[in-house]
């Protein structure tokens, strides 16, 4: 490293770089790492990375970030900067683990497609072969002076549930039913000791649309997480840690994180207009219970999803593990949404089988190559591929509403940038 250089970096930043060559130094040992111009692409460029989130860190919108990118197989960026707790002065390390929230649906949607590998569905099987409660669901629909529930047009499918596209949801506001249903279905405002409780008794919620005719992100994947939990016999905690996580080395990755690890847990904290973002919540971890749901819950660090990303990328295999056919893979990144919009991507993109898929990069706000495909989580996190380039792009903050910075959109561009092969 250049001393000059390291001497007029911020503070902030050095700490993380050193916590990056110290603590952080076994968990990047692990990762296939090489020099960036024998993949293709520039160390001076990819200096723009730590530059980029730096700004952040100095305006006082972020706390910190950690970054990761790798082509051809290969990480050729693996950084922290910033603060992982910023009122305590402990600096952002590259084994940091981040609460995931929709970068669960993913890894969810990847377990229930190594089930259909083994041959217990079709994808446009009905859901209520395993979730009978299902069977005869019905679709709320108005005609603009009252609104009544119709029998759905189609049943909901493997396929609708892994697409956003079933109409179904956990909650039941605004569904036109009664106190004592909405009662029911929540268990009198208790909630519920297993996500399997819970779907069976959204049942009684009718759809928001006839499967298949709409996209809505909510709460589809929960019910992927419970046909896994049906079809396997087995929680959906037990199916990932066995079955996914175990295999590829992900050996930080958790719904709930064991209290041994709160050390490594970053703070989460809320943008602020015209200031600095806040504190939520302090580093801290949650007693371990039997409800794991689809959605979101997961907790993991930027080295375990690159494991999981790098696998997807590979066609299903790394390592030696293999986890799905190439086929399969290939069938889970294509779009099956049509031209139904994906808002929470925005414009140019469809939607496979648990991923954001990049249809027409000429209308994307992110830099990819057609065919790119990944997905995000609400407190900042995100993950993507893209297979034309042989690229994965990871970074990871936790900051709820981070939506006006546009941070992830840009951090397609400052990775991209750097390819010059």
């Amino acid at each position: 490293m250049n001393t000059t250089k390291k001497t007029s970096l911020p503070v902030s930043r050095t700490f993380g770089i050193v916590l990056l060559l110290l603590a952080g130094f076994a968990s990047a040992a692990e990762l296939p790492v090489a020099k960036p111009e024998l993949v293709g692409m520039s160390s001076e460029r990819l200096q723009r990375i730590d530059d980029y989130f730096q700004r952040f860190v100095d305006e006082g919108q972020i706390s910190g970030a950690v970054s990761l990118v790798a082509r051809k197989g290969k990480v050729v960026h693996h950084s922290a900067v910033g603060w992982k707790y910023r009122e305590e002065n402990i600096p952002m390390s590259t084994d940091t683990i981040f609460t995931l929230m929709s970068m669960t649906k993913p890894i969810v949607s990847t377990a229930l497609m190594m089930l259909f590998e083994e041959g217990h569905f079709r994808l446009d099987d009905p859901i209520s072969d395993w979730i009978p409660e299902y069977k005869d669901h019905g679709v709320l629909v108005s005609d603009g002076a009252r609104a009544s529930v119709v029998p759905e047009a189609r049943p909901v499918t493997f396929r609708h549930v892994l697409t956003h596209t079933s109409g179904l949801t956990l909650s039941p506001q605004d569904k036109g039913l009664s106190e004592g249903e909405i009662a029911w279905i929540t268990n009198n405002g208790k909630g519920f000791d297993t996500l399997g409780e819970r779907v069976a008794r959204a049942a009684q919620i009718p759809g928001a649309f006839h499967p298949g005719e709409e996209w809505q992100y909510g709460s589809s994947t929960d019910y992927v997480a419970v046909l896994v939990e049906k079809i396997s016999g087995q929680s959906i905690d037990e199916f990932l840690r066995e079955r996914i996580f175990e295999p590829l080395g992900m050996h930080d990755t958790h719904y709930y994180v064991p209290e041994a690890k709160v050390d490594r847990v970053a703070a989460v904290y809320r943008p602020v207009a015209n200031g600095p973002s806040e504190l939520v919540r302090p580093p801290a971890v949650t007693p371990a219970r039997e409800y794991f749901s689809g959605v979101a819950g997961l907790n993991g660090t930027s080295s375990d999803y690159f494991r999981f990303a790098q696998m997807i990328l590979n066609g299903g295999e790394l390592d030696g593990v293999r986890l799905l056919g190439s086929k399969t893979v290939e069938l889970m990144t294509g779009n099956h949404t049509d031209d139904k919009y994906v808002y929470v991507r925005g414009p140019g993109y469809g939607f496979g089988l648990g991923f954001g898929v990049l249809v027409e990069p000429e209308k994307s706000w992110d830099f990819m190559s057609r065919g790119g495909y990944g997905w995000g989580g609400a407190y900042g996190t995100l993950y993507w591929a893209d297979p034309v380039e042989e690229l994965v792009g990871l970074m990871f903050i936790q900051l709820p509403g981070h939506g006006p910075l546009n941070i992830r959109q840009r951090y397609t561009n400052v990775v991209t940038q750097a390819i010059v092969d």
